[in-house]
């Protein structure tokens, strides 16, 4: 029998009579707040997080009625390096943050210098029975600044990632792109074979000696593919400044990195059911070009 320190469950249920014995991977589904999926139940069990009256559940194990089952929180990794990298915090409860991403800074990964080692450092650990490390819900590119969406407890994450899934969450990006436009347009070009949808609308136009023009646009993702925007801008023939990996040779400004910012984000509060909306301002490098347009 496995012993498990009464601090680390987060959910407990009294199975009911079915009439007939199930597999837990198949009677367990919706039981707890935090795995309300099969997938997400299956990976608590795999991960050993689950009991049966005490004893570490498998998939296949049966469920007659009457058993107590409990859903345990993993043990956090000892002696974890955290990254001390101060984070401006645009909103912050005890289910979700957001921070503004700065440039040049990877969201995740193997590397220690992320995002994810440096958000307990900043955020607050949540009193939510489920709470997690806070973990990224989705990606910015390592050059992308702007805002960046955070869960503190696992029905969080899981109910955020749902919401990217369903299209559920509006997200708008500006970016400063080179050569003539249009005043707005759809780009549909697939990435990496699978269909990519984005749309524009043009802001500011100012002239340039080195580029020709310099374009202020923001920009809709419709999926939400690797590198989307800056693939289909480059596509169109209207790469973003800075972009070192889509740009035009000759024409990539170096030093300064990538023009393009996440602007905003609209959702409906997991928890709350509350409709969201964030903005963040952006950076000055952007407004050193253009004075007019101000979102």
């Amino acid at each position: 029998m496995e012993t498990f320190d009464e601090t680390s469950i987060i959910e407990t249920h009294i199975s009911s009579i079915q009439g007939k014995s199930l597999y837990l991977q198949e009677y367990g589904v919706g039981i707890f707040k935090a795995t309300p999926s099969k997938s997400a139940l299956k990976k608590a069990i795999k991960k050993k997080l689950v009991t049966v009256n005490g004893h570490v559940a498998r998939t296949s194990t049966l469920i007659h009625g009457g058993e107590s089952i409990v859903l345990h929180r993993a043990a956090e990794i000892p002696n974890k390096r955290i990254f001390v990298l101060p984070l401006e915090i645009i909103f912050e409860d005890d289910d979700l943050a957001l921070i503004n991403k700065p440039a040049g800074i990877l969201v995740s990964g193997n590397a220690f210098k992320t995002i994810t080692n440096a958000l307990r450092h900043n955020l607050s650990r949540s009193n939510q029975i489920d709470a997690i490390i806070p973990q990224p819900a989705h990606r910015l590119d390592f050059p992308t600044s702007g805002l960046l969406l955070i869960g503190k407890t696992n029905s969080t994450l899981v109910a955020l990632n749902h919401l990217f899934e369903a299209k559920g969450i509006a997200k708008s990006y500006f970016a400063v792109t080179i050569g003539k436009m249009q005043k707005e347009q759809t780009i549909d070009v697939p990435i990496d074979g699978k269909e990519a949808l984005s749309t524009y609308v043009l802001l500011e136009t100012v002239d340039s000696k080195r580029f020709g023009y310099l374009n202020l646009v923001q920009l809709f993702p419709k999926t939400g593919r690797r590198h989307q925007l800056r693939k289909h801008l480059a596509a169109i023939g209207n790469p973003i400044l800075g972009d070192a990996e889509y740009g035009i040779e000759g024409k990539i400004l170096k030093g300064n990195g990538l023009y393009l910012h996440a602007f905003s984000l609209e959702f409906v509060h997991p928890s709350t059911n509350k409709k969201m909306y964030f903005e963040k301002e952006l950076p000055r490098k952007f407004t050193r070009i253009f004075k007019k347009s101000r979102p």
